[in-house]
This record gives structure tokens, C-alpha cells and sequence, in this order.
């Protein structure tokens, strides 16, 4: 059983990047909306209060009942939770003079605490808040200031509950990863025990403890996380793991065949099924990206239900959930808006009986890939770059059209290619092409053109939460514009998507 770290979101946008640095430290968390979390706290060895978009002095402050928490579990409560420890507790909180935003030092702190240990005089910390705590909650004590903000740091006498104004999980602060740390294993006394391998030793003793002897279909995608979840699962089931790869007609050029190829020999039973046909009908005519994307969802559901029923008593769907997935998904982050859905989270029609697996839920995909090379998976293989479940349906702004696959396919095979010849590849994270919506004149010998816009896109990342362009060389840009150009029928202009994630995404749908 893990030592689990429970952290209530708030609606931060930094809430993700808390379980980043805690999973960091080899300690297990989950993340809950503030107002919607475990009743049975016993499993919990410490939690953590994220920050939030609102004040704690507004009417429609985020409130939460502390009882079952405070002097309970060693609690950490980060920017605004700092702020509601003392709204609420007898401190006082109020509008800032200056708005607090971006780096700061600390300029004070306690000494002999273990809170603070071996982080130091002047360390930088990352503001990000308008309130500031005037007075410190009833029994607090202060341990940390910067110049501006006199309470940075404090702890509440008798309690094991601690509270920063700053934030601790971003990269800017340089002692942030030890605060965490400090608090976790020094003050809470949570063991480090989530390693790939005892993630593998427990996944594996959980799924024969659920599925038992039934059998089990997985829907093979070539990526990353369908395959360490199949090898998972064929650890734990062997023959009753059923593995069907479906061709939706929006994969990348020649990647059926591939794909198919690559499982041969990994001892996985493995099934090809062309659907190409039936998801470009179902597409026919759609736009918007929602609505392909629950299209593609809806015949992705039903080719799966049709080749279930082909298997003798088959009781379970596998899928490779990821825990971005989920968390753009489901509300799981409370207060936070969906950003869009995913065609692998979430329930199934009334009409399909096959219950839910999803080894990988809880994982991000740097962890996923360390799951893979505890498993022996080839280095290869994991190393490929993610790849969207909708395929290129949500890479072909607007309607869906064989010719437009076809361009696409074809652009983004000579972008990737292009990138593996270069040694670009292993650079980065997650690379595409995007078949663009609009057409543009061009000239080609003596004629006029007026044809199709592609944007590439490439971009690094740890985990897909957040991305930032990558930044290629221009010689080798110009080269994979003039080799698209020259060898895709319909393209007569490239440009180059230099967007990080936040504001936009990855993916332009």
C-alpha cells in the first residue's frame, strides 16, 4: 500500500505541477476538488492546500471544513490556502499595495526549523497573488519573509500545519522541490516507495486481484501508453488479454502496417481491424472539434463492443489512460474549466457491458515511460512521441476528407522523418503537422497556385501539462518547407507554430 499525499485543488493552474513535484519525490499523491474528497482520510499521511484564482475576502470565497484535517494529518497549505488558514483563524488577510507577481527572495528565515532546512538566506521564490496576509492566524508563527511580504512562511504552534505564500512547485523557486521535501519526509514522515518497480509489483498484484480470470480486450493505439498497458496486463493475465489495434483512417502514413509489425514478437495477442471506412462516415460533414472528437469517441466504443462480442465471455475494456487525460477530462481539478475531451476517459453506453481497466490512470507520461523500461520494453518504442487518440481528425482544422488526410499523412511524414534524420527527433517531446483551413497563393514555374497552408508544430514537455515550442534550426526548417512543398500535391505554403502551452495547447484542437 502506497503512502499516499492528498492535495485539494482550488482551481490553481499550479495544482498539477504540486503532484509533479511530490511524484518527484518518489511519493504517491492524488488530486481532489476542494469540495469534493475522500471521506475516509485513513490511507492519507499528509495534505496539501493548492492555490486558487479567487480570494479569500469575496463573497464566493472557496471554502472547506478543515476538522477532519487540521492537528489530524500534517497539512501544507500553499498561497491561498495560506490565506484561508488565516482569513478563517483568527489572522487577517487583505489587498496587497503591490501586486505580488513573479520572483522574490527571501530575506528572513527561522532559524532551527525543520520546515526550512537547507534552503537558503536570499533563495529565490515565485510569487503569485494580489491578497497578502496582514496578521498571522491564531498560534501562528512566522518563518520565512521577502522584502515585500513580511509572512511568506509561518506554522501554527501545536499542529503539524504549515502555510507559504509562495509557490514551491514552480521551476522559479530554486528551493521549492526541498521545501516539499522538508515538509513530506522530514515533518510528515511519508516514505519514498513509488518507484516504477513497486509501481509494477502493485499494478500487477491489483489487476489479478480485479479481473481475476477474465478476460480482458485492450485497444492497441502503437503509442506509449497502450503498450505498457498491455504489457502490464498481459504480467498479470497473459492469454485472457485480447489486443486490437483499429485503423481509423486518420493514423499517419503506413502506420497500420507498422504498428502491427512492431507487436510481433513482444508475445501479445494482437488483432488488426481496418475501420478506416466507417470513422470517415461518421465524420462526414463535422467541424467542430468537440464534435469530432465524440464522434470519433462514439465508433471507437462500437467497433470495440463489435469485436468484443467475437471473443467468448470477455468482461473488461483496457484502456491507456493517462492522468492528463483525466484531468482535462473530469473535473477532477474542482472550480477549473474542461479543456477538451478525450475519446478514452470516462464511462461506456448502457448497451456495452464490459467494465473499465485502466492501469495507467494515475500516471504522467515521464512516469509512464519509466513503467515501460522497468518492464523491458525497447527503448525505442518509448521514446516515441505521443500521438492524439482522434488521430489527424483533430489536426485538420475544420471538415474531414480523404483528401485532406491524404495531405496531411504525407506532409507529416516527410516533418517526421525530416526530424529523425537530423537527430531532431529524441529533442522532442511531441511533433505534428497541421492541415489548416484556408488556402493561399502561391507560384510554382510559371503558374499561379492557390492551395493548401500546413503549420508544424513541435514542442518539449515532461508531462503535456504545460509545453513550450521547440526551437529548431532554421536551415532545417527551410529544407522540410521546400521537401513538403515540392512532394505533397495541394501545399504551397509551411509555416511554423512557435505557441508555448499555457495560453494555447498542443494540439490546435
Amino acid at each position: 500500500m502506497q503512502h499516499n499525499v492528498l492535495i485539494l485543488d482550488f482551481g490553481s493552474q499550479y495544482t498539477q505541477l504540486i503532484a509533479r513535484r511530490v511524484r518527484e519525490l518518489n511519493i504517491f499523491c492524488e488530486i481532489f476538488p476542494f469540495n469534493n474528497y475522500p471521506s475516509d482520510l485513513s490511507s492519507y499521511k499528509a495534505v496539501i492546500l493548492g492555490g486558487s484564482p479567487y480570494s479569500v475576502r469575496s463573497e464566493d470565497a472557496l471554502q472547506i471544513d478543515l476538522s477532519e484535517i487540521r492537528g489530524k494529518i500534517p497539512l501544507l497549505a500553499v498561497c491561498y490556502g495560506a490565506q484561508y488558514l488565516a482569513h478563517f483563524s483568527g489572522g487577517e488577510v487583505a489587498a496587497s499595495n503591490i501586486r505580488e507577481y513573479g520572483r522574490a527572495n527571501l530575506s528572513y528565515i527561522k532559524d532551527d526549523e525543520d520546515f526550512l532546512d537547507e534552503v537558503a538566506l536570499n533563495s529565490q521564490v515565485w510569487m503569485s497573488h494580489s491578497d497578502t496576509i496582514k496578521k498571522l492566524p491564531t498560534n501562528g508563527i512566522r518563518l520565512a519573509s521577502t522584502k515585500d511580504v513580511e509572512n511568506a512562511a509561518y506554522k501554527i504552534e501545536g499542529e503539524t500545519t504549515y502555510a507559504i505564500q509562495f509557490h514551491p512547485e514552480v521551476y522559479h523557486s530554486v528551493d521549492g522541490k526541498q521545501i516539499l521535501e522538508n515538509f513530506l519526509v522530514k515533518i510528515a514522515k511519508v516514505e519514498q516507495t513509488f518507484t516504477p518497480n513497486a509501481f509494477v509489483d502493485d499494478c500487477v498484484r491489483d489487476l489479478r486481484a480485479k479481473v481475476k480470470d477474465d478476460k480482458v480486450v485492450l485497444g492497441l493505439s502503437g503509442g506509449v501508453d497502450s503498450t505498457v498497458a498491455a504489457v502490464l496486463l498481459h504480467k498479470a493475465i497473459g492469454k485472457n488479454l485480447y489486443c486490437i489495434f483499429v485503423n481509423n483512417g486518420l493514423l499517419r502514413k503506413n502506420e497500420f502496417e507498422n504498428v502491427l509489425n512492431q507487436y510481433k514478437g513482444m508475445g501479445l495477442n494482437v488483432k488488426g481491424v481496418d475501420a478506416s471506412e466507417r470513422f470517415l462516415s461518421a465524420l462526414d460533414g463535422i467541424e467542430e472539434p468537440e464534435a469530432k472528437r465524440k464522434a470519433i469517441g462514439r465508433v471507437f466504443i462500437e467497433v470495440f463492443d463489435d469485436e468484443a462480442h467475437q471473443i467468448e465471455d470477455v468482461k473488461w475494456l483496457a484502456q491507456g489512460t493517462i492522468y492528463p487525460d483525466v484531468i482535462e477530462s473530469i473535473s477532477v481539478k474542482g472550480p477549473s474549466a474542461t479543456i477538451k475531451s478525450h475519446h478514452n476517459v470516462g464511462g461506456l453506453p448502457d448497451y456495452m457491458k464490459l467494465q473499465i481497466v485502466e492501469p495507467l490512470r494515475m500516471l504522467f507520461k515521464d512516469e509512464v515511460r519509466r513503467v515501460g523500461k522497468t518492464l523491458g520494453i525497447d527503448a525505442e518504442l518509448l521514446g516515441r512521441h505521443p500521438f492524439p487518440g482522434p488521430g489527424l481528425s483533430i489536426r485538420i482544422l475544420g471538415a474531414i476528407t480523404p483528401e485532406k488526410v491524404r495531405i496531411l499523412q504525407e506532409v507529416d511524414f516527410v516533418f517526421i522523418e525530416g526530424l529523425k534524420s537530423h537527430g531532431l527527433y529524441d529533442k522532442v517531446w511531441q511533433a505534428g503537422a497541421i492541415l489548416l483551413p484556408v488556402n493561399s497563393v502561391g507560384v510554382m514555374g510559371d503558374e499561379r497556385t492557390y492551395e493548401k497552408v500546413v503549420a508544424l508544430r513541435a514542442v518539449e514537455s515532461t508531462d503535456g501539462m504545460t509545453a513550450d515550442w521547440v526551437h529548431l534550426p532554421y536551415d532545417f526548417l527551410m529544407k522540410i518547407s521546400n521537401e513538403i512543398i515540392n512532394k505533397v500535391k495541394g501545399v504551397n505554403r509551411v509555416v511554423y507554430d512557435i505557441s508555448s502551452k499555457p495560453p494555447a495547447t498542443i494540439e490546435w484542437e
